[in-house]
C-alpha cells in the first residue's frame, strides 16, 4: 500500500496541464505547469510565484477569516477581499447610528481603523509531500505519526500552525504550515448599494456591476509577528505585496488566480452526485421559506434589515447557487455522463485482476453506502436546515456567545414557526423529535411554538436542545463510514491510474491553489453571445430606487452621468466595472486576486456564473467562467466616492 500510494503521487507530478482547467497544487508548478503558463502568456517563473526560501507571490495571498481569500495590496498590511468576505464583520460592527454595512466607511487614518474581535488571515508557508511517511499505517500509527509530524513543524516553525492535510480522497498527504494574525482592523469599504449591488437577483449572473471589495489591515507586534489586538501593535509589514496595474484586459490575456477555494466533488461517483443533488434540493425548499419570513421582516424595518442582513446573504447564496446546479446538472446531463465515465474505469478495471482486487468493489460500496444511510442523513439534514440551529436555542444555551445585536425575538419566533411546519411536513416518523412533553404533530406545533417563546422559557428551549442532540446521538453517531471512506479513497486511485498521463489536480479543500487561463467571453446559448467586460453604464440602466437590490447613491449615478472617471477610465473612455476569465474557481476564491502576466494585480474574482454551476463537479471549458471586479472600479470608487485618498497613496502601481 505505502509503495502504491508514494507512486500515486509522483505520478501527479508528471501530467500534462491543461491552460484552463485545474485547480493546481503549488509545490507542483515547476514541474508540470510552468512551461504550459509560458506557452499562453505567463512572464513569471514557477518560483516567482511559490518559494520557500525567498519571497514569492504566496507570501502576498491570504485565507481571509473562515472562508475567503485575501491578498496584502500595500508595504503597510493593507488587505483587499470581497464586499460579501467582509460582509459579517462590517455587519458586526454596525449599528443603527453608525451603519458602516448600509453606508460604506473609509478611515482617513490608522487612528480610525476599527479593530474586528474574532477575525484572522492566515499566511501560507510551505507545503510538504508526506505520503511516504504515512501510506500503509493503521490508525492509531497514523495518528501518532500525524502528530509527531506536526509537533516538530511547530517547533522548527515559531509563531506558526501546522497540519496535515489530505488530497485525493486521503491517496496523498501534505504537511502544511501557516502563520495566522489576529489582530485584524476594518479600513473600508463601498456602501451595500454598489458593494452588494444587484443583490440575489445579480448573484452568479452576468453581466455584472458589482462593486464587490472591502479593504482591512494586518497589524502585528513589535517583532512584526502575530500577537493579540493591542493598541501597541504596528500595521504589519509583508514579505510580500501586490502591484497594481490600470492597463486593462482584452480579450485573449493570460490571466491567473491564487487562493483557497473550499470544496469541488470532481473525485465523487453518480451515486454520491445524486444524493447530493437530492439534499441540496430539499435545502433549497427549507430556505426558501425562512428567506422569505426574514425577507419580508427586512423590507419593513431597517433595524432588522442591518440585524438580519449577514444571516440572509448567508443563506442565500448557497440557496440560488443549489438552483443552478440542478438546472445545470439536468441541461448538461452530468449525472449520465459521470455513469458512462464509470462504465469506462469499470471495464478498465476489469481487464487486469490486481485492478480488480485492489478498486474493483469502489463503486458498488459507495452506492451501497449511500442507500442504506440516505433516509438517516436527509433527516439530519432536514433537522439542521430547519429546527436544528434555532437563535433561541443558541440564546439559551450559550448566552456569552450570543449577540442580541443580531437577534430579534419576533421574527426569529416567526422562523420557527415556518421551519417546523415544514419540518414536520417532511420528516420521516423514526427520526421525528419529541421534546419532553409533547408528541408533536401538524395540528399542535403552532402551540408548541407559542409555549416555547415564552418569555422566561429557557427549561423548555433546553428540552428542544436536548431532544435534538439525543436523535442525532441515537440515530446518527454510530453509522460506520470506514468501508465507504476506504472505497471513495480507492475510487480516486483508480481514477489517477486510469487517466494517467492527463490532467489531474486534487478536489478543493481549503488549500492554496493557482487557476490560469485568459480573459474569455462566452455564449451561454443559441444565438447569444456575452461580452468579457461590462460598465458603468450598465449600473444606470439597472438602476431602481424602489428597488433594493437597483439602488444607486447619487454621488456615483452623477459621477457616471459625467463621466467623471479620472485615471480609471478604460482606452475607450467607459468605467470598466467586471470582466470575465476562464478560470476555474469555486466558493473560498471569493476575493481572490486576478493577476496579470507580470503577477500584478487587475481585479478580485467574485463569483462564478448561472450556467455552469455543475463546475464544481464537471469542468465546463465552453461555458465556465470566473466574474471578476476589476480593479480600476474599486479604487475609482475609493478615491471619488470614499475620497480615501490617503488609501491610494499607499498603493504601488506599475505602467
Amino acid at each position: 500500500m505505502k509503495k502504491f500510494l508514494f507512486t500515486i503521487a509522483c505520478m501527479v507530478a508528471v501530467l500534462v496541464a491543461r491552460a484552463d482547467e485545474g485547480m493546481w497544487l503549488l509545490p507542483m508548478l515547476q514541474k508540470f505547469n510552468e512551461d504550459a503558463m509560458r506557452n499562453i502568456g505567463c512572464r513569471l517563473s514557477a518560483e516567482d510565484i511559490y518559494n520557500i526560501n525567498h519571497a514569492s507571490l504566496k507570501d502576498a495571498i491570504v485565507q481571509f477569516g473562515g472562508g475567503c481569500t485575501g491578498e496584502v495590496i500595500s508595504q503597510n498590511g493593507l488587505v483587499s477581499t470581497n464586499h460579501h468576505c467582509g460582509y459579517a464583520s462590517i455587519q458586526r460592527l454596525s449599528t443603527p447610528e453608525k451603519n458602516y454595512l448600509e453606508d460604506g466607511f473609509f478611515a482617513k487614518s490608522y487612528a480610525e481603523e476599527i479593530p474586528v474581535p474574532g477575525l484572522s488571515v492566515t499566511f501560507l508557508k510551505n507545503m510538504t509531500d508526506v505520503t511516504d511517511q504515512l501510506a500503509g499505517l493503521d490508525e492509531e500509527a497514523f495518528d501518532a505519526k500525524v502528530d509527531e509530524l506536526k509537533k516538530a513543524s511547530n517547533e522548527a516553525n515559531p509563531n506558526c500552525e501546522s497540519w496535515v492535510m489530505s488530497f485525493y480522497n486521503n491517496n496523498v498527504w501534505y504537511l502544511v504550515v501557516y502563520k495566522v494574525y489576529k489582530d485584524i482592523r476594518f479600513v473600508g469599504a463601498p456602501p451595500a448599494s454598489m458593494g452588494k449591488f444587484g443583490g440575489e437577483t445579480d448573484n452568479w449572473m452576468w453581466p455584472r456591476h458589482t462593486c464587490d471589495f472591502s479593504l482591512f489591515r494586518i497589524y502585528a507586534d513589535e517583532n512584526n509577528e502575530p500577537a493579540e489586538y493591542s493598541e501597541n501593535n504596528k500595521p504589519y509589514t509583508p514579505v510580500k505585496s501586490l502591484k497594481i496595474s490600470l492597463k486593462g484586459v482584452k480579450e485573449g490575456d493570460f490571466t491567473f488566480i491564487m487562493g483557497y477555494p473550499g470544496r469541488t466533488q470532481r473525485f465523487q461517483t453518480a451515486a454520491q452526485l445524486k444524493n447530493m443533488v437530492e439534499i441540496n434540493n430539499l435545502r433549497v425548499e427549507a430556505r426558501t421559506i425562512k428567506q422569505n419570513v426574514m425577507w419580508e421582516a427586512m423590507e419593513k424595518d431597517p433595524v432588522v434589515r442591518l440585524k438580519y442582513a449577514n444571516k440572509y446573504a448567508g443563506s442565500a447564496n448557497g440557496w440560488k447557487k443549489w438552483q443552478g446546479e440542478d438546472l445545470a446538472f439536468k441541461k448538461l446531463n452530468i449525472i449520465a455522463r459521470e455513469e458512462a465515465k464509470e462504465a469506462e474505469l469499470t471495464k478498465w478495471i476489469n481487464k487486469k485482476k490486481s485492478r480488480k482486487e485492489a478498486w474493483g468493489n469502489a463503486i458498488g460500496t459507495i452506492e451501497s453506502f449511500i442507500e442504506q444511510n440516505k433516509v438517516a442523513y436527509r433527516n439530519l439534514i432536514l433537522m439542521s436546515e430547519t429546527i436544528g440551529n434555532l437563535d433561541i436555542m443558541m440564546k439559551v444555551a450559550a448566552p456569552k456567545r450570543f449577540r442580541e445585536q443580531d437577534y430579534d425575538r419576533e421574527v426569529d419566533y416567526n422562523i420557527t414557526k415556518a421551519m417546523m411546519g415544514f419540518y414536520l411536513d417532511k420528516v420521516d416518523p423514526q427520526y421525528k423529535v419529541n421534546p419532553e412533553g409533547w408528541d408533536l404533530t401538524k395540528e399542535n406545533y403552532e402551540e408548541y411554538v407559542d409555549w416555547l417563546y415564552k418569555e422566561g422559557n429557557d427549561e423548555g428551549v433546553m428540552q428542544l436542545l436536548q431532544a435534538l442532540q439525543t436523535l442525532a446521538n441515537d440515530n446518527f453517531k454510530d453509522i460506520d463510514s470506514k468501508d465507504y471512506e476506504k472505497a471513495t479513497q480507492d475510487f480516486a486511485a483508480a481514477l489517477l491510474k486510469w487517466k494517467k498521463g492527463e490532467p489531474s489536480y486534487p478536489d478543493a479543500n481549503f488549500s492554496m491553489r493557482l487557476t490560469y487561463g485568459t480573459v474569455k467571453p462566452y455564449s451561454p446559448k443559441d444565438g447569444v453571445s456575452y461580452w468579457y467586460w461590462c460598465t458603468a453604464n450598465g449600473i444606470l440602466e439597472k438602476e431602481n430606487p424602489d428597488d433594493y437590490e437597483f439602488r444607486v447613491p447619487g454621488k456615483i449615478h452623477d459621477m457616471i452621468v459625467a463621466k467623471d472617471y479620472g485615471r480609471y477610465a478604460d482606452k475607450d473612455g467607459q468605467l470598466h466595472t467586471c470582466f470575465l476569465t476562464n478560470n476555474d474557481i469555486t466558493g473560498g476564491n471569493s476575493g481572490s486576486p486576478v493577476l496579470d502576466a507580470d503577477g500584478n494585480l487587475i481585479g478580485l474574482a467574485f463569483d462564478g456564473n448561472w450556467e455552469s454551476m455543475s463546475s464544481d463537479v464537471m469542468f465546463e471549458p465552453d461555458l465556465q467562467r470566473c466574474i471578476n471586479v476589476d480593479i480600476r472600479f474599486v479604487l475609482w470608487v475609493v478615491e471619488k466616492w470614499g475620497e480615501a485618498h490617503n488609501i491610494i497613496n499607499e498603493l504601488e502601481f506599475v505602467k
